[in-house]
């Protein structure tokens, strides 16, 4: 299964695979309707998967860019990546909601994304921990698969820049799930479905994209990983802008300028940086 002329077939067919599980657990388990507010059964089996996948292609965690020796230094790096992209992009919201008169302040707690807006709110530190815990898992599958795994694999047969897009087309289309959710459950009319579903899977795979650059240029997995976290852990769900009429009515705005503005800035850092680092040299 490790011939690089069917690299993409059998991505693929690992794609498939975990999107399936993927969409089991969200419309039919509903994991993040019950006490842990969370899907995550669909990352733990991707992570097994990515482990059988690793054994079965003869590569280790250290070739799929899981570095000690950088880790430390990358993830603060990946942190101030989303920090600094996101800054702009709160100021922003807080900006426009004062001029249309309803003043906002910030908020500290639990909360799950959605594309119609946060409607679950949870305090307590058991809350907090887990929220950290399930972003760490979500982190590791979706960076370890989409990012390690897949741009590694691909590059062998297919070379580096078709990889890094098949792997953030890969990644826009498993966020899918979510709009098809809403529209499954009647939050979403067909018109809004079409139009959330072309617009979440553009803004995911250029993020895919983002963290396939930091991977390629860097040859560690921890930058990407980090900025993942920072984005989803804290900026989505447990930084919360508050207004009189309720929270984070422009979470998707802010998303999106905060996304496109790193982006923008790992792309420039990219063209810039055009030494690509060979894999051979990573391990």
């Amino acid at each position: 299964m490790d011939n690089n002329k069917n690299a993409l077939r059998n991505s693929l067919i690992l794609f498939m695979i975990c999107l399936l599980v993927h969409a089991f657990e969200a419309i039919v388990i509903r994991t993040d309707e019950t006490f842990f507010a969370e899907c995550f059964i669909n990352k733990l089996f991707g992570i097994a998967a990515l482990i059988v996948m690793l054994r079965i292609t003869k590569m280790s965690l250290r070739d799929i860019g899981c570095k000690s020796e950088s880790m430390l230094s990358s993830i603060a790096k990946g942190f101030g990546i989303c920090a600094a992209s996101y800054t702009p992009a709160f100021l922003i919201e807080f900006a426009v909601l004062a001029a249309k008169g309803t003043p906002a302040h910030m908020e500290f707690y639990v909360t799950g994304f959605s594309l119609t807006g946060n409607v679950i709110k949870n305090t307590g530190i058991g809350f907090v921990l887990m929220c950290i815990v399930f972003n760490i898992i979500n982190v590791c599958m979706e960076e370890g698969v989409f990012r390690g795994f897949y741009i590694t694999y691909l590059t062998k047969g297919h070379g580096a820049s078709k990889a890094l897009y098949i792997s953030a087309l890969l990644f826009g289309l498993w966020h899918i799930v979510t709009p098809v959710k809403s529209l499954i459950d009647g939050t979403m009319n067909i018109g809004t479905f079409i139009g959330m579903t072309i617009g979440y899977i553009i803004l995911s795979a250029l993020m895919g994209i983002k963290w396939g650059l930091l991977y390629q240029k860097t040859g560690c997995i921890w930058i990407g990983m980090a900025d993942h976290f920072f984005n989803n852990c804290i900026v989505t769900n447990l930084l919360h802008v508050v207004t009189d009429s309720g929270a984070d009515e422009m979470q998707i705005i802010r998303v999106i300028i905060g996304e496109l503005l790193s982006f923008a800035a790992v792309w420039a850092w990219s063209r810039i940086n055009r030494k690509e680092l060979s894999y051979e040299h990573r391990t």
